[in-house]
């Protein structure tokens, strides 16, 4: 399993994430387990979770089934030393059932990045995770409604408290970034190592109002911006780039429809087939393969099928002319 730094931070990460969004929920106590038994087993020891997974699958689900199924693992195998353990806050939603109804939408529920909500929100994850401290934790969703320097105040606390040793931050916008990096620097407090979105080999579309999505701009700043590393979350697309049918009708395409994202998955399909690859392996190794900026690839299969398929694709070497082909296609 290759390692990327984390930031300056020393730190080496696994270059491929295993993101545990659906233990405990869409996928049973047994087979997480077992993910998790041969992702560690494999080498891998970077694990990703969050205090609203999942609620979405429905009741008896409300958030923090994941988390709380981690620390059945951990109790069960004592390897909580042996992964590198991020989990995230501030996109708690209160009332599943509202969202599911139709009624509300889940960002209008977001629990936010307010002070007292981070403090509560990782002491509860903690709590469930039966640890006393995680290595990265993330502020979800950026919370416009609150103001950066409590957010940032709090969660310099938590590092000092040692609850948490380094922080991130998730579904941000660049200029955000650098306002929250700015505030770091002026008041002494720690600055996030981690930025995760969603990013993957198809671009988004000129019109896509996506805060989620890397962009080039967002992907220039990181280059020249070493003390954070991209993990990169959704990389596959809800298996999107092996199932026409995902392609059609998933809400994850709206970013990316257009014929730019045809053109990539055309190019896609035919160097997966001459290699002997799924479509996923490819665009899976083509990430690993990016050094500038270098990236984390997070993976969140459902079931032990979906992550058998990914490792595969850490030993799949593309020479430079096939990433060129890659990287030249699009409209």
């Amino acid at each position: 399993m290759r390692t990327v730094p984390l930031g300056r931070t020393g730190e080496q990460v696994s270059q491929l994430a295993l993101g545990c969004m659906l233990m405990g929920t869409s996928t049973g106590e047994a087979e997480s387990f077992e993910m998790l038994d041969r992702y560690v087993g494999a080498g891998g020891a970077f694990l990703d979770t969050a205090d609203c997974y999942a609620w979405w699958p429905g009741p008896p689900a409300t958030g923090g089934e994941s988390e709380s199924l981690l620390g059945r693992w951990f109790a069960r195998t004592g390897r909580r030393d042996d992964v590198f353990l991020a989990t995230k806050g501030g996109a708690w939603v209160a009332d599943p059932a509202a969202v599911l109804a139709g009624r509300t939408t889940a960002a209008e529920q977001y629990a936010g990045a307010g002070g007292d909500t981070l403090r509560h929100a990782l002491d509860a994850s903690l709590t469930r995770l039966g640890v006393d401290h995680v290595d990265l934790y993330y502020v979800h969703v950026d919370d416009l409604r609150t103001p950066l320097e409590e957010a940032l105040e709090v969660l310099a606390g938590l590092v000092a408290a040692g609850k948490t040793r380094y922080l991130g931050w998730s579904n941000v916008q660049t200029w955000r970034l650098e306002r929250i990096r700015q505030l770091c620097a002026r008041h002494g407090w720690p600055a996030p190592v981690a930025l995760q979105q969603e990013h993957s080999y198809l671009r988004k579309h000129p019109g896509a109002d996506s805060l989620s999505v890397v962009d080039d701009e967002q992907l220039r700043y990181l280059r020249a911006h070493d003390d954070l590393t991209l993990v990169a979350y959704s990389p596959l697309l809800k298996g999107a780039y092996d199932d026409p049918a995902k392609r059609a009708g998933h809400h994850v395409m709206h970013s990316y429809a257009g014929a730019d994202t045809d053109a990539r998955l055309a190019t896609v399909a035919k160097l997966a087939a001459d290699l002997g690859v799924t479509n996923g392996q490819l665009v899976l190794a083509w990430l690993l393969h990016q050094r500038d900026p270098r990236r984390v690839a997070l993976i969140g299969p459902r079931t032990l099928q979906q992550y058998e398929a990914a490792p595969p694709a850490l030993d799949l070497h593309l020479d430079a002319d096939l990433l060129a082909t890659l990287d030249a296609a699009g409209a």
